[in-house]
């Protein structure tokens, strides 16, 4: 049978391209505007003349500093959560014990806890621990608040290993660090790169913490950089926007080769 085109779908296609495309062209062509062809011409206008002047201002302007800051605790964040949701997941899928439950449940609690509920607290800790103004007074609770959600979704995608393999690594008598290591880690891999992407995701986009925990200009990661965009005589949007996609291109990139992973490891299926 001949199938007829469904021409409504097709509008409706293109209406939501539209949609999508429309902000990124605005944001774009933006980016490549000087702030006179910007205010004079409007957002929609195309640029007359293109320049990368936005771009290069962005990181004489203590841009970089920003970049390298984020990249410092996103890097930690997901270093920390990698070394220990893995083996905190694989001890609550194959402990019966209370303890192991006991701490289970209370990750789950903190789940309901949101981080503008313990910011004042926190802030206290913080200070009393001399971390105040320092990278590692927010790598600290960023990683704290991403491991419960880790834990879930790792100690779920080890749950899919079948019991059949454990016993066939235990009749060949292999310890539990061995069964850990050669059985649980290479099959939890779409469970590791989920994990990975979502903490990195959470320090990336990281605000409140740095809000709160940072003062100086040397401490300051993107998400508080992009402040500088905004003076008493109005923003310069065109380089606002340069640094916003600047800012998007690592997690941009990482999503690009992880999100396979990311998508299997949030249904449950990673570890098939």
């Amino acid at each position: 049978m001949k199938r007829r085109p469904n021409y409504l779908a097709g509008f409706a296609s293109l209406v939501w391209l539209f949609l999508i495309g429309l902000p990124l062209y605005v944001m774009l062509a933006a980016t490549l505007r000087t702030r006179t062809d910007y205010s004079d011409g409007g957002p929609l206008s195309f640029p007359k003349h293109w320049t990368l002047k936005n771009y290069t201002q962005d990181f004489s302007n203590g841009f970089g500093q920003y970049f390298l800051n984020t990249m410092w605790v996103t890097l930690a964040v997901v270093v920390i959560v990698l070394l220990l949701v893995p083996p905190l997941s694989y001890a609550i899928v194959r402990s019966k014990g209370r303890l192991t439950s006991g701490v289970f449940r209370l990750f789950l609690i903190g789940l309901a806890i949101p981080a503008q509920a313990v910011i004042v607290p926190m802030f206290y800790v913080i200070s009393k621990a001399g971390l105040y103004d320092n990278l590692i007074g927010v790598i600290l609770p960023t990683a704290a608040f991403s491991l419960p959600v880790c834990t879930l979704i790792l100690s779920g995608v080890m749950r899919d290993i079948t019991s059949d393999l454990y016993e066939a690594m235990a009749m060949d008598g292999a310890p539990p660090w061995r069964v850990f290591f050669q059985l649980v880690l290479p099959l939890s891999r779409g469970g590791l790169s989920t994990i990975m992407v979502f903490s990195a995701l959470q320090a990336w986009n990281g605000f409140l913490f740095p809000l709160v925990l940072t003062q100086s200009d040397s401490s300051k990661v993107i998400t508080l950089g992009l402040y500088n965009f905004q003076t008493e005589h109005g923003v310069d949007i065109p380089g606002l926007l340069a640094a916003v996609v600047l800012s998007m291109l690592p997690i941009f990139i990482v999503y690009l080769f992880a999100r396979r992973a990311l998508v299997q490891g949030l249904m449950g299926v990673g570890g098939k």
